[in-house]
């Protein structure tokens, strides 16, 4: 009787044997929580990841801590209406948004493009980007737009026919110009010129300063050697100037280009620019009269000039650049440029080749870098890496392409390695003071029309805990 039993139990619980007379399974499946169960789905042109392009979507909460978290972050872009080259941007207390635009200007002059609007706005249509520049000096070649981050005044910063320069300002959101005396230049030709400003210098003894910041510019002279690059001061805020100085190390300089300047809260001015072992950072403690060099990385090579530099508001610097691989590198120093933390590689999953390195710097350890990339279909399209602790020993990247798929910038298989419609010779990044990044950039299968790039969701790069920004209007291809 006891095998009959058997027998009877494995008939009905064996499904080789039960048929249509399978156990049903019940069981409710609970699945945990992770840290990006955002209230939307990931775009697709949003990337979480660590360096190196490995992916950190199967992070758990314990690999993020502090302000090393992922927040719903998206891109986007808003057009501002005309041609541009070269882009350089600002923005004002305000809150108003100003860039560059090469010969559109009246009269044939530089336009200093001003946008207002996108942050307000529940309709594109309701954004108003018009010219505010001084219609009185004439195109220049290259113009360069920085504004004062401490002062708030806006420089307008023009070359002409590669032999003389001119600085004008605002302090009043470019509704009036004041037209300074023309720069010092001595030398020929007076190119890839970067102009910023800095509190008082730490090794700064000559008189009170006539102005809350001094004014420096770089030129590149197209000379290597004694000559290499040069540089100026204002002591008052750009009425005059003291003479074009050697603007590197006098026993060093192995490239005569310049990247963008940027001042410190402690003085301190620096500049990219690659030294004879690797991409470097030049220091200068006296307002831009004497420099000194200091190497970031021997590994990674350049593949460009342009080394990018921003600073933290507790002066940390930050540095990025392209290296001789085509990819994106960064890197963070705390000790006034003299020693550098390890390079990381911070492009996302599926790009192949990068171009025009450019960074800014918000609060203590959050950055922003911004590059062209170029993805597998061959489209090149305007990348922001966000990171809102870079000084972790595993930074969390958050990376947005502020273009849709089929709304690439450029389809040129060698866009980012050269010269390329509106990218001359570089881009430009700034954060404003709500912690958003803006990123200059070129649409060029839109007739090279100038953008302002920037997340329409994300986390803010300002203030002393980790807060998501206000979400604004998405722009995109219907602001073109």
């Amino acid at each position: 009787m006891q095998k009959i039993l058997v027998l009877i139990i494995s008939f009905l619980v064996t499904p080789a044997f039960s048929g249509c007379m399978e156990v049903e399974d019940n069981r409710v499946i609970i699945e945990e929580p992770t840290p990006f169960d955002f209230s939307a789905p990931i775009p697709v042109t949003t990337f979480y990841h660590y360096g190196n392009s490995v992916s950190a979507l199967n992070g758990t909460f314990d690999d993020f801590i502090e302000n090393n978290v992922p927040v719903f972050t998206e891109g986007t872009y808003y057009s501002m209406g005309v041609t541009t080259f070269e882009p350089t941007l600002g923005v004002t207390m305000s809150g108003a948004l100003f860039m560059t635009a090469w010969n559109q200007g009246q009269n044939g002059a530089t336009a200093i493009v001003k946008c207002t609007g996108i942050r307000e706005m529940t309709n594109l249509s309701e954004y108003l980007c018009e010219d505010v520049g001084p219609a009185t000096v004439p195109n220049s070649n290259d113009p360069y737009l920085y504004v004062d981050l401490w002062t708030d005044r806006i420089m307008k910063f023009d070359m002409h026919a590669l032999a003389g320069m001119t600085v004008e300002y605002s302090d009043d959101d470019g509704m009036t110009w004041q037209t300074s005396a023309p720069t010092s230049g001595v030398y020929t030709p007076q190119d890839h010129q970067t102009i910023a400003s800095t509190p008082t210098p730490p090794d700064y003894f000559g008189p009170p300063l006539q102005y809350d910041t001094v004014w420096v510019y770089c030129i590149n002279t197209g000379a290597q050697g004694p000559i290499g690059s040069q540089c100026e001061t204002s002591w008052n805020g750009g009425e005059s100037w003291d003479g074009q100085v050697i603007g590197h190390p006098a026993s060093s300089q192995c490239a005569g280009l310049t990247g963008h300047l940027v001042g410190a809260n402690n003085g301190h001015i620096y500049r990219g620019n690659p030294s004879c072992d690797g991409p470097a950072a030049y220091r200068s403690s006296d307002g831009g009269r004497t420099w000194t060099e200091h190497t970031i990385n021997t590994e990674t090579g350049t593949a460009t000039h342009e080394i990018a530099l921003a600073t933290d508001d507790d002066s940390n610097v930050h540095a990025f650049w392209i290296g001789e691989n085509k990819l994106p590198y960064y890197s963070y120093s705390i000790d006034n440029a003299n020693t550098w933390s390890e390079a990381i590689m911070v492009a996302p999953p599926g790009v192949t080749g990068t171009g025009f390195p450019t960074v800014a710097a918000g609060s203590t350890g959050r950055v922003a870098v911004g590059y062209i990339g170029q993805s597998g279909n061959g489209s090149w399209n305007g990348y922001m890496s966000i990171m809102t602790d870079a000084f972790n020993d595993n930074p969390l990247i958050t990376t947005v392409a502020v273009n849709a798929p089929d709304d690439p910038l450029d389809n040129t298989e060698d866009c980012g390695y050269r010269r390329c419609g509106g990218f001359g010779d570089f881009i430009d990044l700034v954060i404003d003071l709500d912690g958003r990044p803006w990123i200059a950039l070129a649409n060029n299968l839109a007739d090279e029309v100038g953008i302002f790039g920037t997340i329409s969701e994300g986390p803010s790069l300002r203030g002393d805990a980790l807060e998501v920004l206000l979400p604004i209007l998405p722009g995109g291809s219907a602001t073109l």
